[in-house]
């Protein structure tokens, strides 16, 4: 589990179809090899990249490798992502450890495309065109997760849009501060509002 609290930004060094092995030899899915500055990161741990929970197959040097398979490479953009590519790293959250932003799963819902930013004072304002099924138990007020990092919903312009408002301390410490119209972003909705939205189907 994760908080989307972001605590640092990785660097995509390559990024292959699963190391280059074809499906006849076990192949599928793609590997990355990401630069972070983590310390302690061990073999088999889970992190959330850019909002994506992946599994660390090893750690090397300066980072770590993981490997996204086929129905992770469907839900999100990781099969686009190239060499120099900056991502949002986030390390499982501890039973101890401070609540900073929400409950976020790390499982992508879906791709969401920006429709607008606009600087507002000190914010900026980002509107994102999210998935049917995102949209469905999103609130005013609620929380949404973009591309790893947890933020609260500023409005909802019109159906299908989520606007967030980002401080300069986000801009400055995730990769949201680089967002543009056009770009496209992972998304995860509330977990609370999914779960109250299947209840509400099973009480039908």
């Amino acid at each position: 589990m994760f908080t989307g609290i972001v605590s640092a930004v990785g660097r995509v060094e390559s990024a292959s179809p699963n190391g280059g092995r074809g499906k006849r030899e076990g192949g599928g899915g793609r590997v990355l090899h990401i630069r972070a500055p983590y310390r302690g990161l061990k073999k088999g741990e889970s992190l959330a990249v850019n909002g994506a929970c992946l599994t660390i197959e090893k750690v090397v040097k300066g980072g770590f490798t993981v490997h996204a398979v086929q129905t992770t490479l469907e839900r999100t953009l990781i099969g686009n992502w190239q060499k120099g590519r900056s991502v949002n790293l986030e390390r499982p959250v501890r039973a101890a450890d401070l609540m900073g932003g929400h409950i976020v799963q790390g499982h992508v819902d879906g791709v969401a495309t920006v429709a607008r930013v606009v600087d507002a004072g000190d914010a900026r304002l980002v509107d994102v065109a999210v998935p049917t099924d995102v949209a469905a138990v999103t609130i005013l007020h609620g929380a949404i997760t973009v591309d790893g990092v947890s933020l609260t919903v500023n409005a909802i312009p019109r159906p299908g849009v989520v606007q967030v408002s980002l401080v300069p301390f986000t801009r400055e410490h995730t990769t949201l501060g680089r967002l543009a119209a056009g770009d496209r972003v992972h998304v995860e909705a509330d977990v609370l509002g999914k779960y109250v939205r299947q209840l509400c189907r099973s009480a039908q």
